[in-house]
């Protein structure tokens, strides 16, 4: 008697329900990272809290870290040069250095903007 060949029998795909993303959902965490009382660093301060006040309070979660009082801090997450701003979530993340002062860059930076 010989072997039957196994046949393949099609499979279910599971179905997934797109869900459409929204700013709501996932709050954009940043840290901005400061050497408080240095120009660019109360600039980039003003800059950001002017993008921020145009923004849904939900939509992001912001952290100011002086690396003057937590240089340890700013040497763990990988901080060299100030200021500079972190997104850390959602994916993908970003780094950004200097005053803030170009909005659009920030906005896609966070990703925010188009």
């Amino acid at each position: 008697m010989g072997r039957k060949k196994p046949t393949a029998t099609p499979t279910a795909t599971p179905q997934t329900a797109a869900i459409p993303a929204t700013p709501a959902a996932s709050p954009v965490v940043i840290c901005l990272y400061v050497a408080e009382g240095a120009p660019n660093s109360q600039k980039a301060v003003a800059n950001l809290a002017a993008i921020c006040k145009g923004l849904p309070l939900q939509s992001f979660a912001l952290e100011v870290i002086d690396v003057l009082t937590d240089p340890m801090r700013a040497l763990a997450d990988g901080i060299l040069v100030t200021p500079s701003l972190n997104k850390l979530s959602p994916s993908p993340s970003a780094r950004l250095v200097g005053n803030l002062s170009d909005t659009g860059t920030v906005l896609r930076a966070l990703g925010l903007g188009t």
